[in-house]
């Protein structure tokens, strides 16, 4: 998708799931929208994502 990044093997950019959240909305309901991403997938990019911010703030 020319570059936006998207959960592996899915069209999914993880900006939705970002979204998703910043929107108030549960990590449930981000799941029931793009069942192609599974629970894993979700919370490893998020706790890939906070790695990434720790490390950039520290």
């Amino acid at each position: 998708m020319n570059g936006t990044p998207c959960f592996q093997g899915t069209r999914v950019p993880f900006q939705n799931l970002i979204d998703y959240l910043e929107g108030g909305h549960p990590l449930g309901e981000f799941l029931r929208q793009f069942p192609s991403v599974s629970r894993e997938k979700a919370i490893q990019a998020l706790e890939e994502a906070k790695d990434s911010l720790l490390a950039k703030i520290a």
